[in-house]
């Protein structure tokens, strides 16, 4: 008898193997249709698989999480079949899942371009109501490369010529098409309803400009159409939210060909940067963190040392010195604790903390380069805590609070939590990790948080807490992060006396609440669509006049607010009231002052908002009053 058990504990027997589809049809027509694919012993595989001992299965319908992931990449192949169909000739190469969707590499005679899709969305739409079974088969290496070979497939068979001579290779099928894959794949094309292709782009077969360009064609995929448009209207609403687009309108930085992956700030972007970075600045203080500053450059001693060589040196950029070489420091943490190693600590320091906005680089390739939310040269709001194991959950419950009230104030309210686990590489022995990992998870428990498990994306020194924010079209970005360190201080050579007169490594905690100060700032941008806040806007106010009388007026103001801290400008242009305010209301200015002979005489200002609201006449004063009540209230 083979058992198998479902997740709601109960168990079905059967005399003799059975496959993923078989058990569903057990439990009921309903599910059998529904079945996308199975889960068994947490192992992904199509309904087709035969489960021939005692086993642990999930039925895989469009509510499981992993549904998406599968749907997509049966997707892929959808697009495949269909261009083949359209264009004999195309070869295929490779069509990964990807955030939102997936892509798939060919090989053609010519590009593919944008006016190509439609054609290859219909026949993929016809392909899925044809309802063609999909079928998995196993052939050895040489089989399988002789069987691509044979279809004309060279850029598979390269493939499968790369993976060792022992291994026995999956195939999947569907009608006249075939192509390798580990899958798991959806049992028949119909389960495929919701899709879109979305662009062609250029890409050099295996990343290397050296190859052939290959045409690369990109498509989402959602469990219904319901999913698919509320995507497509996202994606909509995050174009006219384009970080770059709006930073053109407001005139905050720009980006240039000489300099890839690093900015030029403008006045007007600085500005917010220094709200941004004074704001965080404070959080140090009334957290009681040291702020410090490290050098950029360090000889790669060091960082062999402490382990980044090894782990990072592909991301990191290097410089020589009288025959010595150096790295651009990728992150901060080994300078910090080159400022923790001068002097002798005593268990009563801690726990010690360091913040400092460090200027990083990192070798990010071109093709990941995005505007200011993927750069080269970034500056993090970084903190390093070294404490001792005991108060490690202190300690994290602390940031937790911090992280949480800075996200709030700067309009997040959406936070979701994951916590990532070891990774391939990594530095360290089990037990060690063990104990990091149980730290972490006993510090979520006492913040009284939920929260989600990532295995494998922990940092190569230890795991982490990611903080994970919903932005004003329900985009997700990852931002803040809580890591635990019991390898760097060690390899670095830290030290306290403990209680006992004996030196001990301490714990190191690596903090961020915003992560990098460019990408939290074009993620501002994008979240609240370039209308800031006014606390955190660039220009608060614009004092206008009305006619050149009150030139002087204006001017007065303008000095009186400055002197109180208001970023303001004045507009004493030849230009009529109209064009002024729709001008600087295109500009996204939170207040908009008006002056005319009435105002002037009365020492006031008529306040409009940039949304239209008029809110009367009121005093300089007032006015100011009313920005520090926003101020302080956020």
């Amino acid at each position: 008898m083979i058992a198998i058990t479902l997740p709601d504990g109960s168990r079905r027997e059967f005399d003799q193997p059975v496959s993923v589809a078989d058990v569903a049809t057990s439990i009921g027509p309903g599910l059998a249709k529904a079945a996308l694919a199975g889960k068994v012993d947490g192992r992904l595989v199509d309904t087709s698989h035969r489960i021939d001992n005692d086993a642990a299965l999930e039925i895989v319908t469009d509510k499981h999480p992993d549904a998406l992931d599968v749907l997509r990449h049966s997707t892929a192949h959808l697009l495949a079949q269909a261009v083949q169909r359209l264009f004999p000739g195309a070869q295929v190469t490779i069509g990964p899942v990807i955030d939102n969707g997936f892509y798939y590499d060919f090989a053609y005679e010519r590009p593919f371009t944008p006016e190509d899709l439609p054609a290859i969305e219909a026949e993929m739409q016809k392909i899925a109501k044809e309802a063609v079974p999909v079928s998995r088969s196993v052939k050895s290496r040489d089989d399988a490369t002789a069987f691509f070979r044979g279809l004309g497939e060279e850029y598979k068979a390269q493939i499968i010529e790369s993976i060792p001579a022992d291994q026995d290779l999956s195939l999947y099928t569907q009608g006249e098409f075939t192509d390798l894959c580990r899958g798991p794949h959806v049992p028949s094309t119909d389960k495929l309803r919701a899709f879109k292709l979305m662009k062609v782009a250029g890409a050099y077969w295996r990343g290397d400009h050296n190859n052939q360009m290959l045409s690369r064609i990109y498509g989402t995929a959602w469990l219904n159409d319901k999913d698919l448009k509320a995507y497509l209207t996202q994606l909509e609403e995050a174009e006219k939210r384009d970080h770059r687009k709006i930073a053109r309108q407001q005139n905050l930085f720009h980006l240039q060909e000489e300099a890839p992956g690093l900015v030029f700030w403008h006045p007007k972007g600085w500005s917010v940067w220094q709200v941004v970075e004074q704001y965080m600045r404070k959080v140090y203080r009334d957290s009681g963190y040291q702020e410090v500053r490290c050098p950029q450059i360090l000889d790669v001693a060091l960082w062999k040392k402490s382990g980044h060589w090894d782990n990072y040196q592909d991301n990191m950029f290097f410089t020589e010195s009288e025959k010595r070489t150096y790295a651009l420091k990728p992150m901060n943490c080994p300078g910090h604790v080159q400022v923790f190693n001068q002097g002798l600590h005593s268990y009563r320091d801690l726990p010690i903390r360091y913040g400092e906005f460090g200027a990083c680089h990192r070798n990010e390739p071109s093709g990941a380069l995005h505007g200011i939310l993927r750069v080269r040269g970034f500056t993090q709001d970084d903190g390093h805590i070294f404490c001792t194991e005991d108060q490690i959950e202190a300690e994290v419950t602390a940031f937790h609070r911090q992280a949480m009230a800075v996200y709030a104030d700067f309009g997040f309210t959406d936070v979701q939590l994951k916590l990532a686990l070891r990774p391939e590489p990594r530095l360290g022995d089990d037990a060690t990790w063990d104990k990091a990992e149980a730290a972490l998870r006993n510090a979520l428990r006492a913040c009284g948080v939920e929260w989600e498990e990532l295995p494998g994306e922990g940092a190569f020194y230890g795991p982490k807490i990611e903080y994970h924010l919903k932005d004003a079209i329900g985009r997700t970005w990852q931002l803040g992060t809580m890591q635990v360190d019991f390898m760097m201080p060690g390899r670095l050579g830290a030290e306290y006396v403990d209680e006992g007169s004996q030196k001990r490594h301490p714990v190191m905690l690596h903090r961020a609440i915003v992560g990098s100060m460019e990408r939290f700032i074009g993620i501002l941008i994008e979240h609240h669509a370039g209308n800031f806040p006014s606390w955190l806007a660039p220009i608060q106010a614009v004092v206008m006049n009305i006619t050149d009388a009150q030139a002087d007026w204006v001017e007065e103001v303008r000095k009186t607010l400055a002197n109180q801290g208001v970023r303001v400008s004045a507009d004493l242009r030849n230009e009529k009231i109209g064009y002024k305010i729709r001008e600087h209301t295109l500009q996204r200015v939170p207040y908009l002052l008006v002056v005319g002979d009435r105002e002037k005489d009365n020492g006031a200002v008529a306040v409009r908002t940039r949304s239209g609201e008029d809110l009367g006449t009121m005093s300089v004063a007032d006015f100011a009053s009313r920005l520090h009540g926003e101020h302080t209230a956020r």
